[in-house]
């Protein structure tokens, strides 16, 4: 018997590389599967994927629509414009599962209720997606990923017989709050995430729209129906993760650093006030380092094709133009007579920044407080210094 099922599982193989499509047999098992999170930023959210089983014929594959390659030409300049293609990767389940064991990522298996016909043609759809013309897309964080892709597949097959309900939802979140969950406020994935997404992220998600993260997948298949029928059967944990005690180290975090960055900048502000003198180094880095910030947060809201990283108004207190005024303000003295009312403008900006983050237009990463702060200060000085130098 266990011959027969590996010659099976053999035929089943050499079928899935063009020949013909297997038909499952009567104990076959289709079922998502979600993976817990984990510390690095990739895994911060989680994943699912689609697990097809059948003794019978000796096969247990996983369907995973959250394969990337390395290897692509120009990967990180593709993956920072948003081009970089996913693609639908088809694996053995033992692999699949070894490698979130090694993770330390727990792993738990929903059981769809389908028929034989249903779990054929799911198989069919899949195996369509892994075709090579069809298998890749362009990835999308907030709505076109791993875990989108499982209720989008479950509707495309299972037609208007797929019901969703939404009662158990006791609160919409925005985008930005939704990927909160997954962070710790104070941590550089945090202010980084902050600092990059923009204001598109503020507005409330629908309850599909929640289905970019694997977590509200899992929750939302046992209130999904189909023909009046619940969807999960069966809910079983796969694979437990190892308690392990985490250790913060606040003197790491990005609070202790732009805090004590801030302070540095009053201080030294404080100090040149006090002497009549200017730290040119000082205003030539501020410049510079939000100068370029500023160019980054304007490059990734018109030039690249990330949805999340529209109408970004952080530009408004970091501001791209700071990049060029940073060779100004590193000379002995700043003689442009525009200097001043450049400054002012740097002011309103800021100004106007905190109003959007009052008026909840965009949600600002909290951890930004110090620096504003001291940039506030030290243009101020700034503006002071110059029209005291120019009355004298």
């Amino acid at each position: 018997m266990p011959f027969k099922k590996y010659i099976l599982g053999f035929l089943f193989a050499f079928s899935l590389f063009g020949f013909s499509q297997p038909t499952l047999s009567s104990k076959s098992k289709i079922s998502i599967l979600t993976v817990g999170t984990a510390d690095e930023l990739y895994a911060k959210f989680g994943h699912s994927a689609i697990r097809v089983q059948d003794p019978t014929l000796g096969i247990d594959v996983v369907y995973n629509y959250g394969h990337f390659d390395f290897n692509t030409p120009n990967f990180y300049v593709k993956f920072t414009q948003g081009k970089l293609l996913y693609s639908l990767a088809r694996e053995s389940f033992s692999g699949f599962l070894y490698g979130y064991e090694l993770e330390n990522r727990w792993v738990r298996e929903q059981d769809l209720q389908l028929t034989l016909a249903e779990r054929n043609d799911f198989l069919k759809f899949l195996e369509n997606n892994h075709l090579p013309e069809n298998r890749f897309y362009k990835y999308d964080f907030l709505f076109d990923n791993c875990s989108t892709r499982i209720p989008d597949a479950l509707k495309t097959v299972l037609g208007n017989k797929l019901k969703f309900e939404y009662n158990h939802l006791e609160n919409q979140y925005t985008f930005r709050e939704l990927i909160h969950q997954n962070l710790e406020i104070n941590s550089w994935s945090n202010f980084g995430i902050d600092l990059a997404l923009g204001s598109v992220i503020d507005k409330k998600a629908t309850p599909w729209e929640h289905l970019f993260l694997p977590i509200y997948v899992y929750k939302q298949l046992p209130y999904a129906t189909l023909n009046g029928k619940k969807l999960i059967s069966n809910d079983t944990i796969l694979l437990k993760e190892t308690p392990v005690k985490k250790e913060h180290n606040f003197f790491l975090s990005p609070l202790f650093w732009l805090s004590l960055i801030g302070i540095l900048v009053c201080l030294m502000t404080l100090k040149d006030y006090k002497t009549k003198k200017r730290s040119r180094y000082l205003d030539f880095t501020l410049f510079l380092i939000t100068g370029l910030a500023g160019i980054l947060i304007v490059f990734l809201w018109f030039g690249t094709d990330h949805q999340a990283t529209a109408k970004n108004f952080n530009f408004l207190w970091t501001f791209p133009l700071n990049t060029f005024i940073a060779f100004i303000v590193f000379k002995k003295s700043i003689t442009p007579k525009w200097m001043i009312p450049y400054l002012i403008v740097l002011l309103v900006c800021i100004f106007i920044a905190m109003l959007l983050w009052l008026l909840k237009v965009q949600i600002f990463s909290i951890l930004i407080i110090p620096i504003v702060l001291a940039l506030v200060v030290r243009y101020s000085f700034l503006i002071y210094s110059l029209r005291s130098a120019r009355v004298h």
